[in-house]
This record gives structure tokens, C-alpha cells and sequence, in this order.
């Protein structure tokens, strides 16, 4: 798995202060277009559970920075949460998931491995299994996936 730091993507930080103001953090923005539309795709996360009252409510106060940003074009916005066994597509995104159960599959003992997410950083993760902390880099780590409490 790599770790990517954020990229300035104007996008984002469009959107990261409604996020914010919901307690919700941005976890992907996906655009697309096909056969003249827009189709922009947004996953949002927040401690404890995620509503889709959640989702709806960042949809309504997005939108209109949406609309500005594709201005003119037909624009379809989805929000969502993470789901409950996400794969987790960059080190980066590791951040986000503090204190939850995360499972890695190990390139160096080809097997998974389940524990509570107790730090990351641009080297690597931290997991805690049975009190006892195990750290990974990243370059072990050949998948990862939120995993249900």
C-alpha cells in the first residue's frame, strides 16, 4: 500500500469547511463524466455511527458550491458513508479511521490481520491486538479494510 499526502485539489477544499461545520470528514471525491453529465461521488465519515441524515445533510449544503464549481453542466452528486468493511484505498485515508477495527492483509506473512487502529502516519500504521500494539509499514501491508465492530 502507498501513503499519498493530500494534493491540493480546490475541490476539496471547497467542500472540507461544510464537512467540517457537519463533524463529518471528506474521505474520497470522485468525478466523472458520461454522456454529458457530471457525476460527482463523495464519501463522507464521521466518529460513531453515520446517518443518512448525515449524508443528506452534507448533500443539501455542498450542493451549491457543487453547482458553482460545475457551473452549467447537469450535475448528479451521491453521498455516502465509508460502509462497513471499506477497503481503504491509500495510507493517507488511515487517518481517518483512529480507534476503529481495521484488518491488513500482510504481504510478509501472506495472511490477515485484525486490530484496533491506534495511530498512522506517512510510514505506517499502528494496530492494536489482545493490549498488545503492533506497528506495520506500509510497504507490508498489501490490502486493508474497515472491519465491523
Amino acid at each position: 500500500m502507498r501513503y499519498t499526502p493530500p494534493q491540493p485539489d480546490p475541490l476539496a477544499d471547497a467542500l472540507e469547511p461544510v464537512a467540517r461545520g457537519l463533524k463529518l470528514s471528506l474521505i474520497e471525491i470522485t468525478v466523472s463524466r458520461h454522456r454529458g453529465s457530471t457525476q460527482v461521488r463523495i464519501v463522507v465519515y464521521k466518529d460513531g455511527d453515520i446517518s443518512l441524515d448525515d449524508c443528506s445533510a452534507f448533500h443539501r449544503a455542498a450542493l451549491p458550491r457543487l453547482e458553482l464549481a460545475f457551473s452549467g453542466q447537469d450535475l448528479y452528486v451521491e453521498v455516502s458513508s465509508p460502509g462497513i468493511d471499506r477497503l481503504i484505498r491509500d495510507g493517507g485515508e488511515f487517518r481517518h479511521y483512529t480507534g476503529r477495527r481495521i484488518r491488513c492483509y500482510r504481504i510478509d506473512t501472506s495472511d490477515w490481520f485484525s486490530g484496533r487502529l491506534v495511530s498512522s502516519d506517512e510510514n505506517g500504521i499502528v494496530l492494536e491486538k489482545d493490549g498488545e500494539r503492533c506497528p506495520l509499514s506500509y510497504e507490508i501491508i498489501a490490502k486493508a479494510r474497515l472491519e465491523d465492530s
